[in-house]
């Protein structure tokens, strides 16, 4: 009779610790989950203002693109500061 009571109080123990194990791991996961949300809405408006018209045009002109139409003008000869 204690052996088998025994091996029903073995047989919870094991049983709550798997639980609690898991538990931890749903709770890390989580945190992970929220990280990872966070980081996603922050890429999200990081794409939005990259994509916005201003910027692309800002961007286009540092690498000398113009609209068509445009004169590009050259100014040279200007005094040091």
């Amino acid at each position: 009779m204690l052996l088998v009571l025994g091996a029903l109080v073995y047989l919870y123990v094991s049983a709550g610790l798997h639980m609690l194990s898991t538990l931890q791991q749903s709770h890390r996961a989580s945190a992970k989950v929220s990280l990872m949300e966070r980081q996603h809405r922050a890429l999200i408006r990081q794409h939005n203002a990259l994509s916005s018209q201003s910027m692309l045009e800002q961007e286009a002109r540092q690498l000398g693109m113009m609209r068509p139409g445009e004169q590009p003008y050259e100014i040279s000869h200007l005094p040091g500061n």
